[in-house]
């Protein structure tokens, strides 16, 4: 008989596996606990463990320490010290307007939409025109003593 023929094709020897028919009576070897072992969870109808089950014992998201508390409208201000005003009115990067928008340009904040907040760290000789979202009590005294302005921009709700 010729090998090679449809009607006489096979998987290789060893190729393939008889499925377990579990839960088919004693004849079958798997009858009995159907392969589940005896008692426990797992040899329940219906049980499903949570991925993050961990046998009874306490889980880590509850073995964790909490700590902290992270306000949800909490507005988050991108810093400028007055010192950094200072070199950079100095080294030109800035007229004698500051403005978020002139800051971003000039590549002293990052994110051209976040709040600026001034804050009093150094000195100020030059005389600027400053407005931002935010200052310091002593940013706008330092800002004053140098024959400057601080103006407040109005805040921006946040968008949800």
């Amino acid at each position: 008989m010729a090998k090679n023929v449809l009607s006489n094709l096979t998987p290789a020897k060893g190729s393939r596996r008889k499925t377990k028919r579990i839960g088919r009576g004693q004849g079958s070897g798997h009858g009995g606990t159907a392969t589940k072992g005896h008692k426990g969870a797992k040899s329940r109808s219906g049980h499903k463990f949570k991925l993050w089950f961990e046998g009874g014992q306490m889980p880590l998201s509850r073995r964790i320490p909490k700590f902290g508390f992270k306000p949800r409208n909490r507005i988050e201000y991108q810093g400028i010290n007055v010192e950094t005003l200072e070199a950079a009115a100095t080294a030109k990067n800035l007229a004698g307007v500051v403005t978020p928008e002139s800051l971003f340009k000039a590549g002293m904040i990052s994110k051209k939409h976040e709040p600026v907040k001034i804050l009093g760290n150094g000195e100020l000789k030059t005389k600027l025109e400053v407005t931002a979202h935010a200052f310091s009590k002593s940013a706008i005294a330092k800002i004053e003593a140098a024959g400057g302005k601080a103006t407040l921009l109005a805040k921006e709700q946040k968008k949800e």
